[in-house]
């Protein structure tokens, strides 16, 4: 069995491009960085810091590029995936490998406001994400929940 697997937590590194295909269905192109702090054989805390390229298709794409702006934090699960072109001026063979997602949340944002709460996202799920807030605060229902009234 072959396994190809990517768990990533950053930041984006720029605002998510949104396009569309030929056939109609979107795709999100962003930036994230992830960070890894260790100690050096002298002893001094280093911190190294990677950038990945992700990509997302479909509702999925719609919904990060919605809510996800640069800077914000972000989960994304996904696959590596290499990309080959042949460069039009020169004639090169280019190379680009991505992170393809499947599902993500959006990250807690330390109370800075919009959708960090950790809301989940599955490529190809009816889940709907909820707008985000500006206060960064949860906002309770006045009246009381009538158990009744829960769809499930």
């Amino acid at each position: 069995m072959y396994l190809n697997k990517v768990l990533l937590y950053g930041n984006l590194t720029r605002d998510p491009e949104l396009k569309a295909l030929p056939s109609g269905s979107q795709v999100a192109n962003f930036g994230m960085a992830t960070n890894r702090t260790f100690k050096d054989k002298n002893g001094q805390k280093q911190e190294t810091t990677e950038f990945h390229n992700v990509v997302a298709f479909g509702r999925t794409a719609e919904v990060i590029a919605q809510y996800c702006k640069k800077g914000r934090p972000i989960y994304v699960e996904g696959r590596l995936q290499t990309r080959a072109w042949d460069d039009k001026e020169t004639g090169k063979k280019n190379y680009r490998t991505e992170i393809i997602v499947d599902t993500f949340q959006f990250g807690a944002d330390g109370g800075k406001g919009g959708a960090g709460t950790g809301s989940g996202y599955a490529a190809g799920g009816s889940h709907e994400q909820p707008a985000p807030s500006d206060e960064g605060e949860i906002k309770y229902p006045d009246e009381e929940i009538n158990p009744e009234d829960i769809p499930f």
